[in-house]
């Protein structure tokens, strides 16, 4: 009977006990938990702070942004990477002549289009904030060479671009270019700038879209911000400051000559 009754007793169903496949992940992944739970946690963390604060920094105050040609030599060169500076023109102030600006050139430089994926262009625009990727091929830098009202001349008998009546030495130009090989006589309409690279034989620019829609001119609320500083590669690293060539030049309306 005793035989009997311990037969019967081990036979019962046991509680069934969790198992490993039962478990938490934890217990499943022991490796992966610790690396959850250890550094690597606050590494990743840390991480993602640094990142959201940089791609904040990069929209409202400071974008690194990546030369993608020489039509600025020898100013900038390609591979440059240049800090803008967005609140350069936040508070009142408005970019002048010698300036060296960053701009969204759609509806002046090309044509207004649609922007193609949103997610591809979002990531495609914060890999550009960080300074890592070209930008978008609607984005352009140039130096303003002349603001709303101007008239502005190329070129006299010296070869130099005349700005309201007064010829301008411009120092910047790339050593062996003429000021432009092409001639024009403009007025600068209000709220808008007329923008030339140093190096006007590779550069497009406003010269080249006098007759597109727009005229080549940029709307001032078009501009991204200032170009300030070289920060990348670190021999040359330097400032870039506005240019004394305009100093002479008189306001719209004083012109002479």
């Amino acid at each position: 009977m005793d035989t009997e009754a311990q037969h019967t007793e081990r036979d019962l169903p046991s509680t069934p006990q969790p198992g490993p496949e039962r478990g938490s992940r934890s217990a499943r992944f022991p490796a992966l938990a610790a690396l959850l739970e250890g550094p690597w946690r606050k590494a990743a963390a840390l991480f993602a702070v640094c990142l959201v604060f940089l791609l904040l920094l990069s929209h409202f105050v400071l974008q690194p942004f990546l030369i993608p040609s020489g039509s600025m030599e020898p100013t900038l060169k390609v591979g440059d990477r240049v800090l803008v500076n967005k609140l350069a023109y936040r508070f009142g102030s408005h970019p002048a002549r010698g300036d060296v600006v960053v701009f969204d050139g759609r509806g002046s430089f090309t044509d207004e289009a649609p922007e193609g994926n949103p997610v591809g262009r979002a990531v495609r625009s914060a890999v550009a904030a960080l300074g890592l990727t070209e930008p978008a091929g609607n984005v352009y830098v140039k130096r303003v060479v002349g603001v709303g009202g101007d008239r502005i001349v190329c070129c006299d008998k010296g070869g130099r671009v005349r700005v309201n009546g007064t010829p301008v030495t411009e120092e910047y130009v790339h050593p062996g270019d003429a000021p432009s090989q092409v001639p024009f006589d403009i007025v600068v309409p209000d709220g808008t700038l007329f923008v030339l690279g140093d190096h006007r034989s590779r550069s497009s620019d406003s010269r080249d879209h006098l007759g597109s829609p727009g005229g080549g001119m940029v709307p001032v609320d078009h501009v991204v911000g200032r170009v300030d500083w070289i920060g990348w590669p670190f021999g040359r690293w330097s400032g870039i400051g506005g240019s004394g060539a305009f100093a002479r030049v008189p306001a719209p309306g004083g012109a002479h000559g």
